[in-house]
């Protein structure tokens, strides 16, 4: 995938919903026996593509409201779809779970994020990329008995630290709670906090942190 260029003093970020396991490995080994070279990427529902951002605080302070204006609501993961010829992509389908997904895309395209996206929105986890045809028919077939339900409770911001996509903060639906990921880049290590404040700069109390991808 081509990242855009960011200025000084701005970051990369990213919202989506995550997989959860079992199922997040699975696809993982599926996108990897592609030879898809973003295999370890978190599987997930891309809400907000990569986008350059100056404000991480102004984000993550948006983040919080639109989550805390959208109840969790359920996933059903089915089937496998493609964009070819458009674009060379496979992916597993939403059969349930699509609108709510619209919901949240619409109301996080506004304010620090109310930026042109690239393609129509259309909710999807891929499993291969910007690999040979037969490449994408092998994962294809592979995902294509994918039938599972979850529930989604939270929206991930990630950011791209130069060199991989990590998982920073996760806000709770339904109240906007934000809560910190487990090995957040320093600057991101408390909630609303400027470049560069790490968690052993902050306040007793600023922030929850967990010790693990939350459970779903």
């Amino acid at each position: 995938m081509m990242l855009p260029g960011c200025g000084t003093g701005e970051a990369l970020v990213g919202v989506v919903v995550a997989v959860p396991e079992p199922l997040a490995s699975r696809l993982r080994a599926v996108r990897a026996a592609a030879g898809d070279p973003e295999a370890d990427i978190p599987p997930h529902v891309t809400l907000v593509g990569p986008t350059c951002v100056p404000d991480v605080r102004a984000v993550d302070a948006h983040l919080s409201r639109v989550a805390g204006a959208h109840r969790p609501f359920g996933v059903h993961l089915r089937g496998t779809g493609t964009f070819r010829p458009v674009s060379p992509v496979v992916f597993v389908a939403l059969a349930d779970g699509a609108d709510a997904c619209a919901a949240l895309e619409a109301d996080l395209r506004s304010g620090p994020l109310d930026v042109p996206a690239r393609f129509p929105f259309h909710p999807h986890v891929t499993v291969a990329h910007d690999v040979g045809d037969g490449a994408l028919d092998a994962a294809q077939a592979a995902a294509g008995d994918v039938d599972v339900r979850f529930e989604v409770d939270r929206l991930f911001r990630f950011v791209h630290d130069g060199t991989a996509w990590q998982p920073v903060r996760t806000f709770l639906l339904g109240t906007g709670e934000p809560v910190l990921c487990p090995d957040a880049p320093p600057e991101d290590a408390v909630p609303g906090a400027p470049h560069g404040v790490s968690a052993a700069d902050a306040p007793a109390g600023a922030g929850a942190v967990v010790p693990g991808m939350p459970p779903r």
